[in-house]
């Protein structure tokens, strides 16, 4: 895959015990390349590596297999943009056809060549991209913020009264999923047994395998029966789409989005929310309206890309990029994480990137994520629509205690554990809202006398002589005459103002 001076080697030094950990040339493999699975601090490695040999650099994958990984933004944005050049095609890398990438390598489940428009090209990359993008197409997306936040409300409910809650098991694991099932056509699917099994098959534990065929599973009858009775979702879309995909292919790129959509939806929310506790500057422009939350997920899409890295592309011809010369059969990984913190797109990274859409969080190319206005969404609406219930909550430990689950491909927050005022449930139906509970009503009704103290004593009225009759005057319209407070007597509200355009335009945008 790389250079002959890269190239992995079966000399006296290989056989050589490795360094102790924490030693200096701990992580390093056969010609001194780094292992990216045995670094601790993955952006610090890219910074070393960016330093070391620019924005391409040669690294080693499990097993010293060769890989590249591009580091800069021009350089990933050239990569994913030029598909006569690059290819997602795993059957042409070089390491796979010679045997060094075994059948039970890790890394696999994400290289393997699937049939699925991710690793397709030309006509049957157009037939089933075609199929994903027009079924995604017919999703309202005015309805869809609608259920979002409803299933924010119904996940909120649970915890409210609690006053504490960890965000990532309680909520960000949670509503990406009722949010996809809703999309995919399952939502009788969606419970806790789901949200385990995607993110447990999402890990790569030892159960993970049982766990992936429990929602493969899940994913085959809801095909078998849309293919019966079609209705309006997207597995019904994917399945009438002119494109006539069979129920294989039709499982595959339901499994390819639920999975891809969960993991970073998962991870953007969990990433926004923990900006927001931990980070006052941020919170105060949001309280304050310098930010929107829509900004404030673009902002985090800079920071903390859901994917650190994607698995991969591999060069279709004799190349040369960054600097690098890449042969044909080479391994490239796609790398937001690094490219959006490139100095030459982002000399300053605490200045802000508000109205900046040009991270690669989402990729490029042909292969650009086809769900991205989906996860935006459920980040926007669902943080949104969280602190309107909760405004008050704040991170509950340290931010030292905070713990990570890292691979090369993504960093997941394990918890977040916050605490807030207890508050009561709301009904799903209404806007997000953080009402105190409502005070016991009293038996006065409307209609009835207002109970009156008794009076101390009885004292004699005086009599006040009677007005003249007056000649008629017009009367004001009654619309227009303000009730004044009478004292002991109950307010008589006044009818609420109707919205303005821009309150009316923001009920809509947040979707109540």
């Amino acid at each position: 895959m790389t250079p002959e001076s890269h190239a992995p080697t079966s000399t006296d030094d290989d056989l050589r015990p490795g360094p102790p950990p924490g030693c200096p040339a701990h992580g390093l493999g056969p010609g001194g390349l780094h292992r990216l699975h045995e670094a601790e601090d993955l952006g610090a490695l890219y910074e070393q590596l960016r330093e070391q040999h620019g924005p391409v650099a040669p690294v080693l994958l499990h097993d010293d297999v060769p890989m590249w990984i591009v580091l800069g933004h021009a350089e990933n944005l050239h990569m994913v943009r030029s598909p006569s050049q690059y290819c997602r095609d795993s059957r042409i890398w070089t390491p796979l056809r010679e045997g060094l990438v075994k059948p039970d390598h890790p890394l696999m489940p994400h290289i393997a060549w699937q049939p699925i428009a991710s690793h397709a090209e030309g006509d049957e990359h157009k037939r089933l991209r075609g199929a994903v993008m027009g079924a995604i197409s017919t999703i309202d997306f005015r309805s869809l913020r609608r259920y979002i936040n409803r299933s924010t409300q119904v996940i909120v409910n649970r915890f409210c009264e609690a006053g504490e809650a960890d965000l990532v098991s309680q909520f960000t694991e949670h509503l990406p999923m009722a949010v996809m099932c809703e999309i995919l056509g399952m939502p009788d699917e969606y419970d806790d047994r789901l949200v385990e099994a995607a993110r447990d098959a999402l890990k790569g534990t030892e159960t993970a395998i049982a766990s992936h065929s429990y929602v493969m599973e899940a994913l085959g009858r809801l095909t078998a029966t849309r293919r019966a009775q079609p209705e309006e979702d997207l597995a019904s879309y994917l399945i009438t789409h002119p494109a006539r995909l069979s129920d294989d292919e039709v499982r595959e790129h339901l499994r390819l989005v639920l999975f891809a959509a969960y993991e970073a939806t998962t991870n953007l929310l969990s990433n926004v929310l923990l900006t927001v506790l931990i980070d006052p500057r941020f919170r105060a422009q949001l309280n304050g309206g310098q930010m929107t939350v829509p900004e404030a997920v673009e902002q985090s899409l800079w920071n903390e890309p859901p994917f650190s890295t994607v698995f991969a592309y591999f060069a279709k011809q004799e190349t040369e990029l960054g600097g690098q010369r890449i042969r044909r059969g080479d391994g490239l990984l796609f790398a937001p994480l690094p490219a959006n913190v490139d100095p030459r797109v982002r000399p300053d990274l605490k200045a802000s990137m508000q109205g900046n859409r040009s991270h690669l969080a989402f990729g490029g190319g042909p292969h650009e994520c086809p769900g991205q206005d989906i996860g935006r969404s459920i980040a926007d609406v669902g943080v949104d629509a969280l602190l309107m219930r909760l405004p008050d909550v704040e991170l509950d430990c340290d931010e030292e205690e905070l713990r990570w689950t890292a691979s090369i491909a993504s960093r997941h927050l394990v918890e977040l554990p916050v605490q807030f005022a207890p508050k009561p449930p709301q009904d799903v139906q209404e806007v997000p809202n953080h009402k105190p509970v409502a005070a016991q009503p009293s038996d006065w009704q409307i209609g009835n006398a207002q109970p009156q103290a008794a009076p101390a004593a009885a004292q004699p009225q005086p009599v006040r002589p009677q007005p003249q009759p007056a000649a008629a005057q017009p009367q004001p319209d009654p619309v227009q005459v303000r009730p004044q407070p009478v004292p002991g007597q109950p307010a008589v509200a006044e009818p609420p103002r109707r919205k303005g355009v821009w309150q009316r335009f923001l009920s809509w945008w947040r979707g109540y």
